[in-house]
């Protein structure tokens, strides 16, 4: 196993244990500006004076949060005033890394195996289903070894 592998396979794993961290966590109907300021009993005024800002400003990036709209710098600046921090972190929805690369490599290998299949049966030489699905499972496997540069694309 080369550097680069050993470095993706960390990668992976952080992901996957972040994942199974978070993935349980819900955004509060009111953000979670909103909800860490109502847990704390701190008023917009409060926290206007701790960050800075105008208490209008701190209701706007409440409104911001929910509408979707606020930046990070904005989220981490309120929580730092509120004595919090801000965690951001990208994680799969419902499953592990590995099944998504193994879903596209799949999606990627029948692209693939169907464009050759075209020209197959031009010729005469059509594959049966189950030497279809045995082809596109092995380069299925082929492609999530070696990982070619248009790996994301379908064609």
């Amino acid at each position: 196993m080369n550097v680069k592998d050993t470095a993706k396979m960390q990668y992976v794993q952080i992901v996957n244990r972040t994942a199974e961290q978070t993935n349980s966590l819900k955004i509060p109907n009111q953000g979670w500006l909103t909800m860490f300021r109502n847990a704390l009993g701190m008023s917009g005024a409060d926290v206007a004076a701790r960050s800075g800002v105008s208490r209008n400003a701190v209701y706007q990036a409440e409104r911001n949060e929910r509408d979707g709209v606020i930046t990070m710098n904005q989220l981490h600046k309120l929580a730092e005033a509120m004595g919090g921090h801000l965690v951001y972190a990208i994680v799969p929805k419902e499953e592990r890394i590995e099944e998504i690369i193994h879903a596209q490599a799949h999606r990627k290998a029948q692209a693939l195996i169907r464009r050759a299949g075209v020209h197959m049966a031009l010729e005469q030489q059509s594959l049966t289903s189950e030497q279809t699905k045995i082809r596109v499972d092995n380069l299925a496997d082929e492609l999530m070894r070696n990982m070619p540069p248009d790996f994301w694309s379908v064609k």
